[in-house]
């Protein structure tokens, strides 16, 4: 097959994945609203919680700020969590074409006509990947004017770099949802794996509950999974603004320290900081590695299904 035709087919098939997911309105409505659903959990439920724990580290210093640093910081804290949540929980609901098509029978239907496997492999993961970074940049434009209501400390050069963050956090979840989904075969077990993660992965990752406050053994523990440092990125390049805020305010270099070891805003490996290249470094490391563990299962598995 010519490299064109191939190029041709998997957008062509990238784009039915894609059109068949906004036509179920029930599941692209759903998909929009749960990370809007989230954030307002987060405003209600967590919100108060750390403006509590923030007001009692700097009253340790004898230190008044203004509210809308406050208000900005853990807004910042809430939207970066949101996003690293969504990036993964998104991709596994975007992935239900793969689920499906096996179930019907229809991949079978495909590669029996003259298209590649690894034409419907690349098509699923692009349309994964387009559907998630749909989603993820509509909460990142609500979690953006949140925290712009609230108290704005992001630069230029740190919201691009949030943006490039949050395009590194959807190839992960895609890469890890699709790797998932290739062993489901029923809506079911698709439903069941989704729930798990929903629930499981925001605490794994630090983005329900910060790091800092986990136990010792648990920290580092919690440090060894690859999506901690998707959560670390985004907290590094939404919170860093209001470092330098605090201390022009009037808090100490340490007190400002404390308030942002508190919420993650640096994160520790064994108790050494790990700096924000290095974070890079393990994501897209653990993006190129699930990339090819797919890609090499699809292989495997494509070739056992011609053998049949």
């Amino acid at each position: 097959m010519a490299i064109g035709t191939a190029v041709k087919q998997t957008a062509a098939f990238a784009a039915r994945n894609i059109k068949l997911y906004f036509k179920d309105k029930g599941m692209f409505i759903t998909s929009l609203i749960s990370p809007l659903i989230l954030l307002g959990l987060y405003i209600l439920f967590l919100d108060g919680v750390l403006k509590d724990s923030f007001e009692a580290v700097v009253k340790g210093f004898d230190v008044k700020l203004a509210p809308e640093l406050m208000n900005g910081f853990i807004a910042s804290f809430e939207v970066s969590s949101l996003i690293a949540v969504s990036s993964v929980t998104v991709a596994f609901t975007a992935n239900m074409a793969m689920v499906d098509d096996r179930v019907r029978g229809v991949r079978n239907d495909l590669l029996t006509s003259p298209v590649k496997n690894s034409v419907l492999t690349l098509g699923y993961f692009i349309a994964t990947a387009f559907v998630t970074l749909i989603i993820c940049l509509v909460a990142l434009a609500a979690g953006l004017i949140y925290i712009g209501a609230s108290g704005w400390a992001m630069s230029a050069g740190e919201l691009f770099l949030a943006l490039l963050d949050t395009v590194l956090c959807v190839l992960f979840g895609t890469a890890l949802s699709s790797i998932v989904c290739g062993f489901l075969k029923s809506r079911g077990a698709m439903s069941a794996v989704s729930t798990i993660v929903s629930v499981v992965y925001g605490f794994i990752c630090g983005a329900y509950y910060p790091v800092s406050q986990f136990a010792s053994a648990m920290q580092n523990i919690v440090m060894c999974l690859p999506g901690t440092y998707c959560t670390a990125l985004l907290r590094t390049h939404f919170m860093s603004g209001y470092f330098d805020k605090f201390v022009s305010a009037g808090l100490s270099t340490d007190g400002a320290g404390k308030l942002f070891d508190g919420l993650d805003g640096r994160m520790y490996f064994f108790g050494g900081e790990v700096p924000p290249w290095a974070m890079y470094i393990v994501v897209i490391g653990t993006v190129a590695l699930l990339m090819g563990l797919f890609v090499a299962l699809n292989v495997l598995f494509g070739k056992r299904g011609q053998k049949r």
